[in-house]
């Protein structure tokens, strides 16, 4: 088992990471829940996982009481967290209580949200089904729901108290939802990290094909690349934590687009919005052609849309600014981009101009 430290001081937790390490959840469980009750909240399409949950922690002799919602973005609303804090209080869940999140980022966001909110905030454990979130959004406290305005523009930071990551689930999950998942490994190599980008060159194919040894390297490496820069800047404060973001900026400007629908899902829009900060940053003169087509390249091999029209995505530059324009990052009028000098070389820049991001968007193939 590979276990990564999230260094939070007092809020420090673990992230353990083990194939079959779903079925021995009650044991990690077991310690948290003190003889309590625990609530499992999971969507429609994870019965399986469900039932393997809920019979290792009966093994362990903890009770558990599962809430199934309805999969999709659609869940990650006003009426279902309502619902959902509801649901939980007529449960009895206390401040001292877990609340296991068992499912994708939709499942994640949205149980980590309401924690943050019930009783003041209560305890959660994430337990990712998704590659997606075992690499990101699993880890790092960021909890939201979205709204007609745009992606998760109602949120808190609520860590959660363990993360349990378990690679063989991925073998249920859609090729499609895993493409996407591999989308946000890959950034970690984008960011920073040259010799990962280089490595997932090599290995992203055989990884989707199913190999679990590369899985479990991918999800470990990606996760403690992101436990560290989590410790460094937890809130977003300092613009290290904000390098996480590289491609959003764009990619979410592309959901929101499509209405956030399945037409273009997150990692889509991610790989997207990538190959579009690296194309923005070649056409500013900030880093080679070459590197940018080497991005786009990499996510045509893997089956990941390297633009506009691989994401089927036909409006013009003005209107997706006018999304970009909703960003939460957006502040007195300016919009922060991560940009790229060359692959590994992500930072922040705080004085790009729209209007140069609407020529560029303008000028790509549709």
């Amino acid at each position: 088992m590979k276990t990564v430290t999230v260094e939070l001081g007092a809020r420090t937790y673990p992230i353990h990471i083990e194939a079959g390490i779903l079925a021995r959840a009650g044991e990690f469980l077991a310690p948290l829940a003190k003889g309590r009750r625990v609530a499992i909240v999971t969507d429609e399409n994870l019965s399986v996982h469900l039932a393997t949950l809920q019979a290792s922690l009966a093994d362990a002799g903890i009770a558990s009481e599962a809430i199934v919602l309805a999969p999709g973005e659609g869940s990650k609303s006003w009426a279902t967290l309502e619902m959902l804090c509801n649901r939980l209080l007529e449960l009895g869940v206390e401040r001292g209580d877990h609340v296991v999140a068992l499912g994708g980022g939709v499942m994640g966001d949205l149980v980590g949200f309401a924690c943050s909110i019930l009783k003041r905030g209560c305890n959660f454990v994430q337990i990712p089904t998704s590659l997606l979130a075992q690499v990101d959004s699993s880890v790092g406290g960021k909890t939201a729901i979205n709204t007609k305005a745009g992606k998760n523009l109602i949120g808190a930071f609520h860590q959660p108290v363990m993360v349990l990551i378990d690679p063989q689930v991925l073998d249920t999950l859609p090729i499609r939802e895993l493409r996407a998942g591999y989308a946000e490994v890959v950034k970690y190599g984008l960011i920073d990290d040259f010799a990962f980008f280089e490595w997932c060159e090599a290995n992203g194919a055989a990884l989707l094909d199913g190999d679990i040894g590369l899985r479990e390297y991918a999800i470990a490496h990606s996760v403690s690349a992101k436990a560290r820069i989590v410790a460094a800047d937890e809130h977003e404060t300092d613009g290290i934590r904000a390098l996480l973001n590289l491609g959003h900026t764009f990619g979410h400007a592309l959901e929101a687009e499509t209405g956030f629908s399945q037409a273009l899902i997150h990692g889509e829009g991610v790989a997207a919005g990538c190959s579009l900060a690296f194309g923005f940053s070649a056409s500013q003169g900030i880093c080679s052609g070459q590197d940018a087509e080497r991005v786009a390249t990499h996510w045509r091999d893997v089956g990941l849309p390297d633009g506009l029209a691989a994401a089927k995505i036909g409006a013009s530059g003005a209107r997706l600014v006018d999304h970009m324009r909703h960003d939460k990052k957006m502040a007195a009028g300016t919009l922060p981009f991560l940009l790229a000098r060359g692959i590994g070389q992500t930072y922040l820049d705080q004085t790009v101009d729209l209007a140069d991001v609407e020529t560029f968007l303008d000028a790509q193939p549709r």
